[in-house]
């Protein structure tokens, strides 16, 4: 059964630190590139980081660089996203993303919440 499980969401302060996990099962983790999106209430989804199959590049939105890390282990089928220098707008449900080109497959999680307030 292919699953992603997020964790690692909460209510933070401004400023203050997250580290969200997201477990992958039932499908081979390394093929796939992964992906960081967030939804914030009222607003479209949109991606935050990703990190390719091949070679491990990774890419960020223009809002969240330099202030978050994307970081996989093809061992422990995880990916991680090192959230610092947390702002009130980066509230949202941050959701991972498994995808593969072919043969095409496509995972989401259910998301975590990350709630950035004082």
């Amino acid at each position: 059964q292919v699953q992603l499980v997020e964790s690692g969401g909460g209510l933070v302060q401004p400023g203050g630190s997250l580290r969200l996990s997201c477990a992958a099962s039932g499908f081979t983790f390394r093929n796939y590139d992964v992906k960081w999106y967030r939804q914030a209430p009222g607003k479209e989804r949109e991606l935050v980081a990703g990190s390719t199959s091949i070679g491990g590049r990774t890419n960020y939105a223009d809002s969240v660089k330099d202030r978050f890390t994307i970081s996989r282990d093809n061992f422990k089928n995880t990916v991680w996203l090192q959230m610092n220098s947390l702002k009130p707008e980066d509230t949202a449900v941050y959701s991972c993303n498994a995808k593969q080109e072919w043969p095409p497959r496509d995972y989401w999680g259910k998301g975590t919440l990350v709630t950035v307030s004082s």
